[in-house]
């Protein structure tokens, strides 16, 4: 309903992770060129790790778009909360690989022909995983031994993980030991600082259709990084918001004292007051981090508003 009134041509702060909306910092751009080099070279697994709301699934979806320019095949695994055989059904669903029978052996045999046929055609095949630090030990098993479908020389599946801290920490179980060796390259996202805050929603506005008239002021945003710490998840909700309220109240820019009624809104004005300047606050701890998001999905619920108006349950958004 803001759109005409800021020249928007849609919303910049959506929540979905919109590949369009990637944006690239140095670290997001050393992830990125992690996971090509690795699927491209056959490492086999590749890690993906960072805090809730910091990106991954955004930068999973610029992955998956480049896998398709490359006509690689691609199955994406998003529910987690699966056994043994629901995981193989998806697999072999999302690659498109039919299969008579649905014993595990078949399962596999069929797989690797098909992995071979592909293989022998120079084509890649790779499979993602998100919110994998909800997969229980037994299913990070069941993918670790995907790996040994090999040649004498190289990986025929290449295996995406990513997932939240707590995934690299179950990783350290013993049990996990033989998974954490095969993982050959590991990427990571992470909150943005001030500067990067500034050209996060100069860009999202500029994609968006703005025309380069000011729509924030310099306080606004600063205001911004200090509640969301520089998480892009609770940045995109913080901006979406001040801009309705910007709209309602027929105010341009939107100011400080918008941004504060959002903070407030959102019971986020207890992180941090925001009437002294923050410069160039550095991000807090993923631990910190965590607990801001959940405290928040947890007002959003109880003021009965979907999680997902704040979080994308298949993780965040750049």
């Amino acid at each position: 309903m803001y759109k005409r009134f800021f020249g928007l041509r849609e919303s910049p702060f959506n929540v979905n992770p919109d590949p369009r909306y990637l944006f690239l910092t140095p670290r997001t751009q050393e992830a990125m060129a992690g996971l090509t080099y690795g699927i491209q070279n056959r490492k086999g697994i590749i890690l993906l790790t960072g805090e809730v709301g910091t990106g991954k699934t955004t930068l999973l979806n610029r992955l998956l778009d480049w896998l398709r320019q490359e006509q690689a095949a691609t199955a994406f695994i998003f529910n987690t909360q699966l056994n043994v055989s629901e995981l193989f059904d998806c697999l072999m669903a999302d690659f498109g690989i039919p299969c008579e029978s649905r014993t595990k052996s078949n399962v596999l045999m069929r797989l690797n022909r098909w992995l071979l046929e592909r293989y022998r055609a120079g084509e890649l095949a790779v499979l993602v995983v998100d919110e994998a630090q909800n997969l229980s030990p037994e299913l990070l098993e069941e993918i670790r031994l995907l790996t040994n479908l090999e040649t004498s020389t190289e990986k025929l599946l290449q295996i995406v993980l990513s997932g939240q801290p707590e995934l690299e920490e179950k990783l350290k179980h013993p049990q996990l030991r033989q998974l954490r060796q095969r993982i050959t390259v590991r990427c990571k996202t992470s909150p943005l600082s001030l500067a990067e805050t500034h050209r996060y929603i100069a860009e999202r506005l500029h994609i968006a259709g703005a025309n380069g008239q000011p729509i924030f002021s310099p306080e606004a945003i600063e205001s911004v990084y200090t509640y969301g710490r520089g998480i892009p998840r609770v940045i995109n909700v913080l901006c979406e918001h001040a801009l309705i309220n910007a709209f309602v109240d027929q105010q341009r820019p939107v100011t400080t004292f918008l941004v504060d009624e959002v903070a407030r809104e959102f019971e986020l004005d207890c992180v941090e007051s925001t009437t002294q300047p923050t410069g160039s606050l550095p991000p807090e701890s993923s631990s910190v981090a965590e607990l801001l998001l959940q405290d928040f999905v947890q007002h959003l619920e109880q003021h009965g508003q979907p999680a997902s108006m704040g979080v994308e349950l298949a993780e965040g958004q750049l």
